[in-house]
């Protein structure tokens, strides 16, 4: 077995913990999207194309409220500004990567792989890229076709499938799962915290709107400590 081979199976076996959220979560997503009215081919076109559930139901929630395009557009685009920085931090591992492959591994760079990888790589600097690919798409490739195939399954059986199952603890499970270790500046903790209080705060805005204030706003607190702390360290 090559070294990237057994970099793969440790990925595919670091991920399994979160197929148990992700599972039931892509099938809800794909019920619900169903009772929305949307044929297969479009619940599918969204869980492919996009590949990111958090953005996937805020969109098709503002769908179903008949928010204006350009809101649901701007929105989904919000919860998904996360994926900017998680390119910015994973490239220096994988960027060295042929072209065709960055591309599948930027298709593939949502919140689990990027999570395990980050850990990974930080505590085994010694591994080569193909063994840090390797293990990147052993955590991405099975959790991203079993949220096509659990999309697919939730979709075709629509109405049949009760949307209200007591899993609206999944997503944010999910997310403080992910996030929590990657916390690790004074940066980090304020970006995180502003936007957590602005998103309570502003809710009352329609349409979901008071989330992408937050998003903007919680961006730029970060980046403004990120150049505080970086001066008095220059200071010093």
């Amino acid at each position: 077995m090559s070294p990237s081979t057994r970099q793969f199976l440790t990925g595919v076996r670091d991920g399994l913990p979160f197929h148990i959220v992700i599972w039931p979560f892509a099938a809800i997503f794909g019920a619900i999207a169903a009772q929305a009215g949307l044929n297969v081919a479009q619940v599918m076109g969204f869980s492919v194309l996009m590949i990111a559930g958090s953005a996937q139901l805020t969109a098709l929630q503002l769908m179903t409220e008949q928010a204006p395009t350009v809101i649901v557009i701007l929105t989904a685009l919000a919860v998904n500004l996360r994926a900017g920085m998680y390119s910015a931090s994973i490239t220096p591992h994988l960027g060295k990567a042929p072209l065709l492959t960055r591309a599948f591994a930027a298709y593939l760079l949502y919140d689990q792989p990027f999570a395990l990888s980050s850990v990974k790589f930080e505590e085994e600097p010694e591994l080569s890229l193909s063994e840090k690919l390797g293990y990147f798409f052993g955590v991405a490739i099975p959790i991203g076709l079993g949220w096509y195939a659990m999309t697919l399954f939730g979709a075709l059986l629509g109405d049949r499938m009760p949307s209200d199952i007591g899993l609206e603890f999944a997503v944010p499970i999910t997310f403080l799962a992910v996030i929590a270790p990657l916390l690790k500046s004074l940066a980090h903790l304020a970006s995180a915290v502003t936007a957590m209080v602005l998103a309570l705060v502003l809710d009352v805005l329609p349409f979901g709107t008071g989330l992408l204030v937050a998003a903007c706003v919680a961006l730029f607190v970060g980046a403004g400590v990120e150049t505080w702390v970086e001066k008095r360290k220059a200071r010093r």
